[in-house]
């Protein structure tokens, strides 16, 4: 199971990747830079917090894991 740190850490690295990229695609349709920033700040807002919360809902599902041996002392 993530901690919720490394949860939100791996958020906040994603986005920041997705936002640049979100960032240069919504320029090259507007050709305005105060507006492309504009639209993507608020869609990386948005898409943060789902994706957060996406996050934690799948680290409670236990299909697809794989379930760790447990150590055995020597």
């Amino acid at each position: 199971m993530d901690t919720l740190q490394r949860s939100l850490l791996k958020t906040i690295i994603w986005r920041v990747v997705a936002t640049l990229i979100t960032l240069t695609v919504v320029f090259l349709f507007t050709g305005e830079i105060r507006q492309s920033t504009n639209i993507t700040l608020v869609v990386a807002a948005l898409l943060a917090a789902g994706y957060y919360f996406n996050e934690r809902m799948w680290d409670k599902v236990e299909w697809g894991r794989r379930r760790s041996l447990p150590i055995q002392n020597e």
